[in-house]
Order: structure tokens, then sequence, then C-alpha cells
């Protein structure tokens, strides 16, 4: 298997792919394919494969609700009507794809495709110990509470990334 890829928008013949490297990523989180189905059908802007010979990884993303990141597993009906950051449901890569840059990639595309939409931050559920690589991001550790976490596990922290320059009113 080749390592190389690229990030393009994801499609609905993807899904097998996105099944196959979320079992792999995140065993201990597993989530319906309806989940990842109505993710891409309503949010099709921030869904993304990274692809090569094979698909490496993806990135699964929607505008939502500050501080109130959606349970695993759960579909959420509808995006908000007043979102006010961008969520990050999921980032994953196969093992070989770490560290190759993919992942800081796909976050820039993210940043600029929230700024278009209006939204001033990117939220998510860091989990597994991923924290220390959304930090190397600029992600800091956001208050929530432990409730809208349990899904997530005993290690889940909520992280944002302010994605206005602090020395702008605004």
């Amino acid at each position: 298997m080749s390592c190389e890829a690229d990030w393009r928008p994801m499609r609905a013949g993807d899904l097998d792919a996105v099944m196959a490297i979320a079992a792999r990523v995140h065993p201990a989180f597993p989530e319906a394919r309806a989940v990842f189905e109505e993710r891409l059908r309503l949010a099709p802007a921030g869904c993304w494969i990274a692809e090569g010979d094979d698909a490496l990884g993806y990135l699964v993303s929607h505008p939502w609700l500050s501080g109130t990141p959606p349970k695993l597993d759960t579909c959420l009906g509808a995006i908000p009507s007043d979102p006010d950051c961008w969520y990050v449901h999921d980032l994953a890569l196969l093992p070989c794809a770490r560290g190759s840059g993919l992942g800081r990639a796909i976050m820039e595309r993210l940043k600029r495709i929230a700024t278009e939409a209006g939204l001033p931050a990117l939220e998510l559920v860091s989990v597994s110990g991923s924290g220390p690589f959304w930090q190397r991001l600029g992600f800091e550790v956001a208050p929530a509470d432990p409730a809208a976490l349990a899904s997530y596990g005993s290690d889940a922290r909520l992280m944002r990334l302010s994605l206005r320059d602090p020395g702008v009113a605004g």
C-alpha cells in the first residue's frame, strides 16, 4: 500500500472505505454508517477523503453550536440554523499516513471553509490521547459540561481554535 495521498471531496461511494478506516483507527468508538451518510448529506463541504492508490484517511465535519458536541454514533437531524463554530466530527488517518502532513493540510483547508462560512472557530473533541496533535495545530482545551463529553470516553476534551485574529475587533 502506497502511503502518498491527496485530499479530495468525499462522495457517497467512499463510505465503504470510510467505515473500514474508522474501524481500524477508532475501534473503541464505533459509529453506524448512517452517521457518516448523514454528515456527508448535511455538510458535503466538510467531508473529505485522503486518497492515493487507496483511501488512507478521512475528515468529517460540519457547522454546529459551540460547546455542545454531538454525541457519538448519533445522527444530527439537521445543521442548526444559527451555527457559531465548525465542528470536526472525525479526522482519521491510517498509521502509514500519520506524520505525512495530511492532517495539517486538511485542517488548513477546513479553516478556510469555516472562515468563508462566517464561522469564528473550529471545535472538536480530542480522544485517545490526540490532544497534543490538536495543540500543535493551535487548538486549546475549552470548558465543557462533562455530560456533553460522556460518549467520548474518560480522556475526552473539548478543544477550540479561534479563526479570528485576536488583534482585530469584530
